[in-house]
């Protein structure tokens, strides 16, 4: 059964992407700017946090702010669909109990919704790069795989945490406190050599690694083979859970919402 909701999921990719589309207008209805409100706050944040930390981190403008403006845009990404993803079901209680759909495209749906919303978001990283003229040349290329992986391990993880949400009603406010801890021990505002020579221990962070394989090559850097395999590994872990959790528990939550 769950083979078949993953087919059946990949046959609606229309239905997921006319959805997200309607979400997005939904969300924004009236607003002049639409979802470019969070482009202008992120503008402003990146900009404001760059000339602060910079100066207490003791680096020059030029190198900060790209490293700066990636990370945001990518966490801010990851932040919101973690917490989104923990109502991924119970917000859909009506239409899981009078519709008949995959339970994966309501994963898929908040997927392609937060995509949407980080593509207007990287208009931060063009601005930043223009500005500063900064381009990261040929290496960006390697984002390409970091990205897909993305993907695969943001669908795992809706689908994970939206099936252990609904049954366990305390998960949320606990996701909610991992990533605000996680915010501050991943290297999002400081740079990883910061830390001098316990840089070691970063790819035993799976946000530290996540992030690397996206931000490494858009910096103009490729990043070690060790935090590949510590990004990879990760994704097979998650994958593996999510699968083994959704199969087994596919049939109750309709019940659990």
């Amino acid at each position: 059964m769950a083979v078949r909701d993953l087919r059946e999921t990949l046959s609606l990719w229309r239905l997921c992407w006319a959805l997200a589309q309607l979400d997005i207008v939904q969300r924004y209805r009236g607003s002049l700017l639409g979802p470019f409100w969070l482009t202008l706050s992120t503008g402003v944040m990146v900009g404001a946090m760059g000339v602060i930390y910079s100066t207490l981190f003791q680096i020059e403008m030029h190198d900060y702010l790209p490293f700066l403006a990636i990370s945001q845009v990518m966490w801010g990404y990851l932040a919101v669909l973690v917490a989104e993803s923990c109502q991924g079901f119970t917000m859909n209680e009506g239409m899981i109990r009078s519709v008949r759909m995959p339970f994966i495209l309501y994963g898929a749906r908040m997927v392609v919704r937060n995509l949407m919303v980080l593509a207007h978001n990287i208009v931060v990283i063009v601005v930043v790069d223009l500005v500063l003229w900064n381009w990261p040349g040929p290496v960006a290329v390697y984002a390409i795989p970091g990205f897909a992986l993305w993907l695969i391990d943001s669908l795992a993880l809706t689908i994970l945490l939206g099936a252990v949400c609904a049954r366990f009603r305390d998960v949320p406010p606990i996701a909610a406190s991992v990533m605000q801890m996680a915010f501050f021990i991943t290297p999002v505002i400081w740079r990883p050599h910061l830390i001098g020579d316990k840089e070691w221990m970063l790819p035993f962070n799976p946000f530290y690694t996540m992030l690397e394989i996206v931000r490494g090559p858009l910096l103009g850097t490729v990043p070690d083979a060790v935090v590949y395999f510590s990004a990879i590994l990760t994704s097979i872990l998650l994958c593996a859970v999510t699968w083994v959790f959704f199969a087994r528990v596919r049939g109750r939550i309709a019940f659990w919402v």
